[in-house]
């Protein structure tokens, strides 16, 4: 059968989904998006990224119409030859994953597609579930390629990354392989070749690796903190011309929406037996509690005001899903006279300040992510900086 499309995206205008798109039809691939986020669609549909991503606007630009549409009606995925899925496994408020929700959402849309087709499980999965996948096709009748080939982007770096990361992709015969490395050459030009459930594997251990080393800089941090010691000044010294500590992070937020997430998808899978998982999270998640209880110790917090530097969840970026820094607010809001929030990129957010009305109306300020327009600001005001940012040490 003949396609009008060589790759659908469903979930396309999200933060994985519109770069991988954008991507393939920068590469000549016709593409189409197919999200039910109505707003998202008019946005990327009239040429504007609903969201940043360095190099992004740009593509989206020149791309569009010639060889991206955008699309709100599931149909669309009966037109390409590849359906790439960016559905990844949710956890709940417990943080327990569902393993389902992938091959429900992918049964829903079973009706429109067509035999022949590769279908391309991208986010991340709980382990077994692109077996669950297979399953939920082979008892439709449809005749599918199932593949999982999971996202190894950094957000902000996605359209370069993309281009230059090796691409890992899965199947259970060397056909599906072959056809999965056809279309993410298009992309890269090494393959990382795997069984689909090493494949799954292989991406909750490189996001929970990320973890548990953002995790130990932090348990030094405190250590260091503790007994009067600048943390980042004993790290750039261990540093300094010694590779085995190069990658020995600073201290900072380990937020975001996968690291914790898929640390913690990782434990259930291995039926909560996974102590350094669980210590990171322990860890990680009460740096703001700890930033907190170091400050109340040393100042009158119930008399000042507190003004929070930084709302994203990393630096330069919009993103603000699963940010410590809310975290850190909601303590602040019980331990403080009160607190005014800046972020230079954050949209929709009605509580944000001017930066200037941070600066004039707080007591005490708290880069909480580190956009470099903080570097150099201008304030005779105590900054808390535990990334180290401003060059100024990180004691508390």
């Amino acid at each position: 059968m003949s396609f009008d499309r060589d790759v659908v995206v469903v979930g396309g205008c999200g933060h994985v989904g519109l770069p991988l798109g954008l991507a393939f039809a920068e590469r000549g691939l016709q593409v189409v998006l197919y999200d039910i986020n109505q707003r998202a669609v008019d946005e990327v549909a009239s040429g504007q990224m609903p969201f940043d991503e360095a190099g992004a606007q740009e593509v989206l630009e020149r791309v569009l119409p010639d060889r991206l549409s955008v699309s709100t009606d599931p149909a669309v995925v009966s037109s390409a030859e590849n359906v790439v899925i960016v559905i990844g496994t949710p956890v709940d408020e417990h943080l327990n994953p569902d393993p389902n929700a992938v091959s429900r959402a992918i049964g829903e849309l079973l009706p429109y597609f067509v035999d022949g087709q590769l279908l391309v499980l991208r986010s991340t999965l709980y382990p077994g579930t692109t077996a669950l996948v297979e399953a939920t096709v082979a008892r439709s009748g449809k005749r599918l390629s199932v593949s999982f080939c999971p996202e190894r982007i950094a957000e902000g770096r996605a359209m370069t990354e993309l281009f230059e990361l090796p691409q890992i992709v899965s199947g259970r015969t060397e056909a599906v392989l072959d056809r999965s490395a056809k279309l993410f050459g298009a992309l890269a030009s090494q393959m990382v070749r795997m069984e689909p459930e090493e494949a799954e594997l292989a991406k909750l251990f490189t996001n929970t690796w990320r973890y548990i080393k953002f995790a130990t800089a932090n348990q030094l941090f405190m250590m260091a903190t503790d007994f009067g010691l600048d943390y980042e000044r004993i790290r750039q010294g261990l540093r300094l011309d010694y590779p085995r500590a190069a990658d020995l992070p600073g201290a900072g937020f380990a937020a975001g929406p996968c690291l914790l997430k898929d640390t913690m998808q990782l434990a259930a899978f291995n039926n909560n037996n996974f102590v350094l998982g669980h210590a990171a999270m322990l860890v990680n998640e009460g740096l703001p509690l700890y930033i907190v209880s170091r400050l109340e110790a040393r100042h009158p917090l119930l008399e000042m005001k507190v003004g929070i530097l930084g709302m994203a969840f990393k630096s330069e970026s919009d993103d603000v899903r699963s940010s410590l820094s809310y975290k850190l607010r909601r303590i602040l809001r019980f331990k403080a006279a009160d607190v005014l929030c800046h972020d230079p990129y954050v949209r929709g957010d009605e509580t944000l300040r001017p930066l200037d009305e941070v600066l004039r109306e707080s007591d005490l300020l708290i880069l909480a992510a580190p956009h470099r327009c903080y570097d150099d600001l201008e304030t005779d005001l105590p900054v808390v900086d535990i990334w180290g940012q401003r060059g100024q040490g990180t004691l508390l």
